[in-house]
Parts: structure tokens; sequence; C-alpha cells
């Protein structure tokens, strides 16, 4: 049986980029749900929107974005809509629109040869064997297994590292749901929307390359009639829906408390939304899974001989920055507050009319 330095589970932003900046001196092995190119096998169901903090990440890497990773049209502002008080404001944002699975198959040409990298691969089993780990995983219909000394869940809210070390660890969760239609507005938006009848979390739309992205996150029971409800309310107020194009769905986490927050232990990490790590007041993770990959990367790099007490010290800042989101996600989800808020027109940017 091989054995490794460090596994990874997942090549998303967080899996990616430990292995593209871990030193060449590791032996390193990577799985990945996605294959190696194309449009067949795993894609995220994403938004696909590159917030300020992610742009940090890249540069403070000195990377530019390709061009074939960015989707038309770039947009600056969101239109927030109130279901509940009927208030409509816009505010400037400065995202990136990308294509997501295009973005992600990007960062994974990033990775050194180095590294051992299983596409289209599932792990199926994580059991600590000594001071290592056993992986069982498949890979083309073929069962294997490594060992490997640190092991590094970067696979999402459904992490099996964490379900694996953390057995009792419950965290909020939502169906995330998204369908896919030929855009047909005359005036491509991205949006926000709140509407507490239907989902205490939050709904969004946006266009990307000829398609109109209509989507929320929604309770684990009765989430697509839900979805379906809104879409009916969203068509009533001026949202143009043909027939769909492709309908995705995953399950995103929402923090809620600072447990939620798990950093891994025994040689075991976790980075990424598989931490928590991920924003309750929007659902971005794109930029906390660079963050906190640069974070153990460079432990890694420094060969330190406590390396899970120091990634949970340097990870802070991370949690400290998402339970905020978590005390914002509170006042944006309650519908007093959220209408006090938008009613006062703070920071809103008026549209003009199409004439």
């Amino acid at each position: 049986m091989e054995h490794y330095d460090i596994a990874i589970i997942g090549l998303g932003p967080a899996g990616a980029t430990l292995a593209r900046i871990l030193e060449p001196q590791f032996k390193i092995i990577a799985l990945d749900k996605k294959r190696r190119e194309g449009e067949d096998g795993f894609q995220k169901p994403c938004g696909g929107l590159l917030a300020p903090d992610a742009q940090r990440s890249f540069i403070r890497s000195g990377i530019n974005l390709p061009v074939h990773v960015l989707a038309n049209p770039q947009i600056f502002s969101v239109k927030t809509i109130d279901l509940q008080s009927n208030i409509t404001c816009n505010y400037q944002r400065s995202y990136i629109n990308i294509n997501r699975h295009a973005f992600d198959l990007w960062l994974k040409t990033l990775i050194p040869q180095t590294v051992d990298i299983r596409h289209d691969t599932l792990c199926k089993r994580i059991e600590k064997e000594g001071d290592s780990y056993r992986l069982t995983f498949e890979e083309n219909g073929v069962t294997q297994e490594i060992t490997a000394q640190y092991i590094v869940g970067a696979d999402g809210a459904n992490s099996l590292l964490r379900r694996t070390l953390y057995p009792q660890h419950s965290i909020r969760k939502y169906q995330a749901i998204q369908q896919w239609f030929k855009e047909l507005h005359a005036r491509p938006f991205y949006s926000c929307i709140f509407d507490n009848q239907v989902t205490d979390c939050y709904s969004w739309s946006m266009s990307k390359d000829g398609y109109f992205i209509f989507g929320g996150a929604f309770p684990m029971k009765e989430g697509k009639k839900r979805f379906f409800h809104l879409k009916e309310k969203m068509t009533e107020r001026g949202f143009v829906f043909s027939s769909p194009e492709k309908e995705e769905k995953c399950i995103v986490l929402c923090p809620s408390k600072w447990r939620d927050f798990v950093c891994g232990k025994d040689n075991a990490f976790l980075i990424g939304e598989a931490a928590g790590f991920i924003s309750a007041s929007s659902l971005e993770g794109i930029s906390y899974a660079l963050d906190s990959a640069e974070i153990l990367g460079n432990i890694f790099n420094e060969q330190n001989s406590r390396p899970n007490a120091v990634y949970q010290k340097r990870t802070g800042k991370i949690r400290r920055k998402l339970f905020a989101k978590v005390i914002k996600a509170k006042i944006l989800t309650s519908a007093w507050s959220r209408k006090l808020v938008m009613k006062s027109r703070f920071a809103d940017v008026p549209v003009i009319p199409d004439m």
C-alpha cells in the first residue's frame, strides 16, 4: 500500500489552492470528484461570483484570471428585493462574474505535476491507523487504498472527513436549488431575494453568458416545493422564465454559532466549507476556501511540530469574521430589522428606468 505525506480530499478552490502551494518535497495525493476536463462529470452548483476577498487572495499569489473563466456580463450592483416590506434597493458590489466549473478546472491546472491527482474519484472511507490514516477510494470502478501521515478535508458541505472526525457534530444545512434559463430580460441583473414565508435564508438570480440563473437556499424538507413557490412569486414581479435548460442541487452549510467552525484534530485538517468556513449572510465561501488553504499550506511548508494547534490559532481571524457574518445574517433574515435597514435607503444607488 502506497504511503503519502499528505492526502487532500477535494480539489475545489480550497483543495486546489493547498495542492498548488505545498512545497515539492512532500509526497502528496489529491482525490477529486471532477474529471480532468470537459462538461461531463461532477459540477459544483454555484452562482459563480468572485468576491473582493477572493480577488485579494489571487493578488497575494500573483495570479491573474484567464479570460475563459470570466462570464458575461460583469455586473456592478445587486438588486436586493424584500418581499415582506415590498422594498427594493440597489447596492454597489465589486464581484467578478465567473463560470464556476471552468474556474474549478483552471485551478486544477495550476497544481504542480509532483502532486498525484486522481480525477473522477470518490473517497469512500477514512480510518485512523496509529499515526497515519488509511483512505479507501473508488477510481474508474476500482477500489483502492492508500495511507497518509496527514489528511486534509476540502470536500465541502457534506465532508466525509468532518463526519469521521466529529460524528456527533451538527451544523445548519439548506438545500440549494437553482435552475438555468435562456436570458430574456432586456437588462441583465444580479439579485438577492428575501422572503421569510419561503425560507429563513435567502435566494438569488444572476445573468451569465446568455443564461438567467435563479435559485435559493431552502429548508431540507419541502425545498423543491418552496423553490417553485418563490419562482411563481417572482414571475408576478417581472422575472422572465423560459423552459429550464438544467437544474442543479446541493447541500450548503450555514453556520449559526461559534462551534460550527471546526478545524480538525490528530493530524487531520478541514479547510473551506468542510470547516464551516462559509458566510451565513451571503453563502459566499470561495474567499474563505482560498484563505484557509493558504494558512494551512504555510503551516505545512514551515514543518511546524504542532500543526493542528497552529492552524486553529491562525484561522482565528477567519472564524471571528464569519461569526460577525452570523450576526449580520440574523439582521438580514429578520423581516422587521431588514425593513429598517432597507427603508433607510443607506448606500442605495437609484437605477434610471429604461426610456
